[in-house]
């Protein structure tokens, strides 16, 4: 089964093309960013449970570019042990693992927030600050010193969350960018932020980023604009994560595998590794799009959450030993 072969991205080899989606699980207790032991445990199992690839939830790289109270973040060294933990773990029990580095912009339920715009998310939002040049290069230094923090924790990969309507798509979605300075040009904002964080996440290492491929919006991106953009940055950015939405509260109708024509035409007009998914709870439908070419790995969310074992309904000679007396008794 070509899901559950491996691939190698430079110089890491996932053992197969499972990754967990990042999921925020607004479950850190203290308000302080840092990761709890349901944080340990929860990525943790689902390394036991055989994913190739685990990307760690929304981190934030500024207490305001949290998406909730409840986020991680990656912006004091206080965070890094706790990581370090979970990362060692996950590494224990062979799977690879990412942190996906965010800033929530106008996106964030928190105080004194900012954004490429002063016009609220929605009108149960609160009203952002537009962003000033001097904010703009505090944020990107603050991305460089999360991905600082990043390889010290012994992250695989750093995925930058440049999708569903959070700062980076608020700087690259003309729905959201009427500024009249250079940033009007949301590529800058996001060229300086990768080149930013390579100065200190090494270049062996993976850098991905997550991308809404369509935004259901009339001024919005599509995937023909993301690949455009994509191919200026080919030579920094080695996959992407293939998602959609986000930039306004706009109701989507989704289905089984709805965001994968997306992730299609962005690998065919990038040639990047390409991760794609969405609302997938077959694997055979993931099986088949990586057959057929649509991308090149599968991310699950809501799977992993309610069968964070459902790899070994797919090959149970791949459980654990510790496990290996139910061979034979997993339903399929």
């Amino acid at each position: 089964m070509k899901l559950l072969e491996p691939i190698k991205v430079k110089d890491t080899e996932f053992k197969n093309r499972v990754m967990m989606s990042p999921m925020c699980m607004y479950s850190v207790e203290k308000q302080d960013g840092v990761a709890t032991d349901f944080h340990y445990v929860h990525y943790v199992t689902r390394a036991i449970g055989g994913v190739g690839y685990i990307m760690l939830e929304s981190t934030a790289v500024l207490p305001n570019g949290r998406i909730s109270y409840e986020d991680l973040g990656l912006w004091d060294d206080k965070h890094v042990a706790p990581l370090k933990k979970i990362v060692d773990a996950v590494h224990k029990y062979g799977a690879k693992i990412g942190v996906q580095i965010s800033h929530a912009g106008r996106k964030s339920r928190t105080d004194n927030i900012v954004s490429s715009t002063d016009v609220p998310f929605s009108d149960k939002n609160l009203t952002p600050k537009m962003l000033d040049e001097e904010g703009i290069k505090e944020i990107v230094k603050a991305f460089g010193q999360a991905a600082r923090r990043a390889n010290e924790a012994g992250f695989d990969s750093i995925e930058l969350h440049g999708a569903h309507g959070y700062l980076i798509a608020q700087f690259i979605s003309d729905v959201t960018n009427q500024r009249t300075d250079k940033y009007k040009d949301g590529t800058l904002f996001l060229k300086e932020i990768i080149d930013e964080v390579l100065l200190y996440f090494p270049k062996e290492k993976i850098l991905q980023i997550r991308v809404s491929g369509y935004e259901y919006h009339d001024l919005g991106m599509t995937p023909y604009d993301w690949a455009s953009i994509l191919n200026t940055f080919k030579d920094k950015i080695d996959i992407v994560n293939v998602s959609s939405g986000g930039i306004l509260p706009t109701p989507v109708k989704d289905y089984p595998g709805y965001q994968l024509p997306y992730a299609k035409i962005i690998k065919e007009e990038t040639g990047l590794v390409t991760i794609g998914g969405g609302q997938i709870d077959d694997p055979l439908l993931a099986e088949a799009a990586i057959l057929d070419g649509t991308m090149d790995m599968a991310y699950f969310g809501r799977k992993l959450l309610k069968e964070p074992y459902f790899i070994f309904q797919l090959d149970d000679q791949l459980l654990p030993k510790q496990y290996t007396r139910a061979r034979g008794l997993i339903s399929k």
